[in-house]
């Protein structure tokens, strides 16, 4: 897996060389998703609607980690980013990627955490012991960003711990066999680490302390402005999806084909969605989400980063990171 500062390399190198990549998305789009990451949409990519409103096939490719994808779009191999965390996105705009959030996908504050070992009897109530542990996370995503405010808040001083790159179901699979002493995830890794240890926060225990949890979808400035009507039919299809399962009316019938898509056991693909929470347009486009909120929280986490020694500087605003025309016109 790519490590953080290579991340930063590559998207630093990329827009030297004059700017991203742009696919003829007249002929081909390519979007990034996750599997084991269950969302409406996925109902709509496998009834082939997409397609059918963009009038073209859409080449789906997964992905690990949001860090990945900013890699992806900052090479020209990746149009669009369903569901990119938030944090991985901060790093790539605060390294000069001219990228663009253009939706909110989902909010989840339950299926993202950090699990401690259970050997180690740790809780909210001794989280200081976690000083001089071991600890596996996917550096620059939403996991990596939950573990410093988590650590923050309990007073936890990170620099005594061993922290290692490790995508969540690296992490999940060292945290079974007993290599890890604490380990941060999401989606399916996190259910199975959850099988071998405890978190410290609940996601409701986290939002109370101010740490907020969700993914956006995002792409290239470059791309949203030269394919701005491909662009809003994209959103467009993705927010009816996401009325659908909010209706509940075909919940059953949409599950499968997300569960399936999405490889994972029905339960457990019902399990995550319930976790999950789609806010309607109207709300995505209001104060608490696109008109400002999400700007004034990436300056936060990009703040935690910098403190962190994640990422060498932060922007002065993170303003222009976000353009909500596009979902707008979907409207």
């Amino acid at each position: 897996m790519m490590k953080l500062t290579g991340l930063l390399s590559t998207i630093a190198g990329v827009a030297m060389m004059g700017g991203l990549q742009v696919a003829n998305a007249a002929e081909e789009l390519t979007v990034a998703y996750f599997l084991e990451w269950p969302m409406p949409f996925q109902y709509a990519k496998e009834k082939g609607l997409y397609d059918e409103a963009l009038g073209m096939p859409v080449k789906w490719v997964s992905f690990d980690t949001g860090t990945a994808m900013s890699a992806a779009m900052a090479s020209g191999d990746v149009q669009i980013a369903v569901s990119q965390g938030l944090p991985p996105f901060v790093v790539a705009a605060s390294a000069g990627q001219d990228l663009k959030i253009v939706d909110i996908a989902v909010s989840y504050s339950e299926n993202d955490n950090c699990v401690v070992a259970e050997a180690l009897e740790i809780d909210k109530t001794n989280a200081k012991e976690l000083e001089g542990k071991k600890v596996g996370l996917p550096k620059g995503t939403a996991a990596h960003y939950g573990f410093l405010e988590q650590m923050k808040y309990f007073d936890v001083d990170i620099s005594t711990m061993e922290i290692v790159d490790m995508a969540p179901a690296e992490g999940a699979a060292a945290f079974a066999q007993g290599n890890l002493d604490m380990v941060c995830g999401f989606g399916g890794a996190l259910r199975r680490m959850k099988e071998h240890g405890n978190v410290l926060l609940t996601g409701a225990e986290k939002e109370e302390v101010g740490i907020l949890v969700f993914d956006v979808i995002s792409a290239p400035s470059t791309f949203a402005a030269q394919e701005s009507e491909l662009l809003t039919k994209f959103l467009k299809v993705t927010e009816e999806a996401n009325a659908m399962w909010n209706a509940g009316e075909k919940s059953d019938e949409m599950l499968e084909v997300i569960a399936k898509d999405s490889g994972m056991e029905l339960a457990d693909a019902k399990a995550s969605l319930d976790t999950f929470a789609f806010p309607a347009m109207d709300e995505k486009l209001g104060k608490k989400w696109l008109g400002g909120g999400v700007q004034t929280f990436m300056g936060g986490v990009a703040a935690v980063f910098k403190d962190a020694g994640s990422i060498p500087e932060t922007l002065e605003s993170y303003d222009a990171a976000v353009d909500a025309s596009y979902l707008a016109a979907a409207k």
